[in-house]
């Protein structure tokens, strides 16, 4: 944890990231982390619930996307052992994929049953600051995505009364809109972004913050890799402009209008 003026700040437990945001993340904040699959995002709230457990906060990992075995499977791939900090009481995982009966369960997507299983297991670790991981909220509204603001900002909200910085992460799709992360970057108190792109027939991926409120924060795409048994690293700054890894603007326009047509259909 480090403290920017007077802004206590938690470590991403990216060092290099941490850099590029003036130290790390603002307590308190709500942070989306959106792109495309594949591109480092979990890998990002991974290192982030790590770094809580080594800096003595309490930490709640959402998983939506993966089974809570999955995420503790990669965690020790990079030598965080998730597993001991769960039977050390420091975190819960929280799986809402499998449909498992156990106390850490969810039965469905719901806005409000993932919330309040939130404040469960935010009693159960007791009094402190804590890190809340949901990866991924989207998942909330892939059938309804003209909910996504509304589910956001409730979420933020209501979680905001319990000491949380959360990372929430945002899906979406090349061909579809449905399920991106528009409402919950407009309630976002910061948006890092990850993008990728393949040059002479490699991938290359990137992580650019696009947003981080009360923070002097890099304006660089920087490259990254993931390296077995260390994880995120980032490569450096890059002289890709922002439009060479975008979505190419006839994609961005179909994702707009197949959004519109959802919404209206919706409402």
């Amino acid at each position: 944890m480090s403290t920017h003026g007077s802004i206590q700040r938690l470590s991403t437990g990216v060092v290099e990231l941490d850099r590029t945001i003036g130290g790390g993340i603002p307590e308190g904040f709500f942070v989306a982390i959106t792109g495309e699959p594949g591109t480092g995002k979990t890998i990002l709230c991974i290192h982030f619930t790590w770094q809580g457990v080594v800096d003595g906060d309490l930490c709640i990992y959402v998983t939506t996307e993966e089974s809570r075995a999955s995420i503790m499977r990669q965690a020790a791939q990079f030598g965080f052992n998730l597993e001991k900090a769960v039977d050390d009481r420091r975190l819960v995982i929280v799986d809402a994929l499998m449909g498992l009966e156990d106390q850490w369960s969810l039965k469905s997507l719901e806005m409000e049953e993932l919330v309040s299983k939130v404040i469960e297991a935010k009693k159960s670790l007791g009094y402190g600051r804590a890190r809340l991981i949901v990866d991924s909220l989207s998942a909330f509204w892939l059938d309804r995505p003209a909910m996504a603001r509304r589910y956001s900002y409730f979420a933020k909200k209501v979680l905001a009364k319990w000491d949380f910085t959360i990372l929430a992460t945002s899906q979406y799709a090349i061909t579809t809109s449905d399920a991106f992360g528009f409402g919950l970057e407009h309630i976002a108190d910061g948006i890092i972004r990850f993008r990728r792109s393949v040059k002479a027939g490699r991938l290359r991926r990137y992580v650019l913050v696009e947003k981080m409120r009360q923070t002097p924060h890099s304006l660089n795409m920087h490259e990254i890799t993931i390296v077995d048994g260390k994880g995120l690293i980032i490569i450096g700054p890059t002289e890709s402009r922002r439009e060479d890894v975008s979505l190419p603007r006839e994609v961005t326009e179909k994702m707009m209008e197949a959004k519109r047509l959802k919404e209206e259909e919706i409402s």
